[in-house]
């Protein structure tokens, strides 16, 4: 109760988020002093700021902390405040309206935003300063403030290579080009599980549906790879792995596909090490030589868990996986059929 944890939250995330912080309000104070002055007729940056930093550079996945949660949540609420003060001349009820309608506004407008309602308090109970800005307040300060600080936002996490703004990661497509339901989504829960669970629990939770839905599968494939982590990619990877030239034809390729029955041919330099595969698939385009055909190809080391293979190898694309040292040397592969015998090996059989 008096230690709550944010999921993921380590210790260098949070420095990282105390800079960011330093950073993004100062520059915003300054820059909005240069742009319009220091004096007492305009307020150098408003309080709710700080609230918005700390999702901002804190909790950036958020959706609450999103560029157009912050900017449209703030300016937004502060108009709401303004409204209600001028309607309103009892300020203990104004403020309560004024929050409320910016609740209700910044929800219509999808852009909630706790510190919005500070925003909406600061609208209502500013006193002169914000009364003698009347209707520009919400846009200046506060919209201008908001705008400064996701912007410095923005650039910051990218220096910092942190995902912002926080993209869900698309919805699994069949890459066959055909109706069928992808293979991952087949079996397991789907969407309208995690819907009907969040209608169950009857609870708001800080987190986009999507990211949820990818939460639980990952936490799925932990669990599996945790069961079965004794299987190593080196106890079920071929070791006789047929591979081709980068320099070789194409010809060449294609009869060793064909000879050996195989789908993934990878190809080594001069320095054996790897550079890529080739199929079918890659052969059909035009092209000198294999080096010129090549796709990128899906790695792992002989120590890492097979069963962590599994969502590369039913993605619809990779029909193996090449097993290298660390000079990407080849030193095995690890094909759809290899695991799944592997799989099969850890079901009880009938006696």
């Amino acid at each position: 109760m008096f230690a709550p944890i944010l999921a993921g939250a380590t210790l260098r995330e949070r420095l990282i988020a105390c800079v960011g912080a330093l950073i993004g309000i100062g520059l915003t104070g300054l820059i909005s002093g240069y742009l319009f002055g220091q004096g007492p007729h305009l307020p150098l940056i408003v309080a709710p700021m700080g609230a918005s930093a700390v999702l901002l550079f804190a909790v950036p996945a958020s959706p609450l902390a999103q560029p157009w949660s912050i900017i449209g949540g703030n300016t937004i609420s502060a108009l709401m405040g303004i409204i209600a003060a001028y309607l309103i001349h009892d300020p203990i009820i104004a403020i309560g309206v004024g929050v409320s309608l910016a609740i209700g506004a910044m929800s219509f407008a999808r852009c909630l935003h706790p510190p919005g309602g500070a925003a909406a308090l600061t609208a209502v109970l500013g006193g002169p300063v914000v009364a003698g800005w009347g209707l520009l307040f919400p846009f200046v300060p506060v919209g201008l403030n908001s705008c400064i600080l996701v912007g410095l936002g923005l650039l910051f996490h990218k220096l910092a290579r942190r995902n912002y703004p926080h993209v869900a990661a698309k919805a699994v497509v069949n890459t066959h080009l055909t109706a069928d339901v992808p293979p991952s989504l087949r079996v397991g829960f789907r969407d309208e599980d995690v819907d009907a669970a969040l209608v169950t629990l009857d609870e708001t939770f800080d987190i986009d549906r999507g990211d949820l839905s990818r939460l639980l599968q990952q936490v799925a494939l932990q669990a599996t790879i945790r069961a079965h982590g004794d299987i190593s990619c080196a106890d079920i990877m071929s070791r006789d792995v047929i591979s081709i030239d980068e320099h070789a034809d194409p010809t060449d390729a294609r009869e060793l596909l064909l000879k050996h029955n195989i789908r993934t041919l990878p190809v080594r330099d001069e320095h054996d090490r790897l550079v890529g595969t080739i199929g079918l698939r890659e052969l059909s385009r035009s092209g000198g030589r294999v080096g010129e055909l090549l796709s990128k190809a899906a790695t792992a080391s002989a120590i890492d868990p097979a069963f962590s293979l599994l969502p590369v190898l039913t993605d619809g694309r990779s029909h193996a996986v090449i097993i290298v040292d660390e000079d990407r040397r080849i030193v095995g592969l690890i094909s759809q059929t290899d695991l799944l015998s592997a799989v099969a090996r850890t079901f009880p059989t009938s006696g």
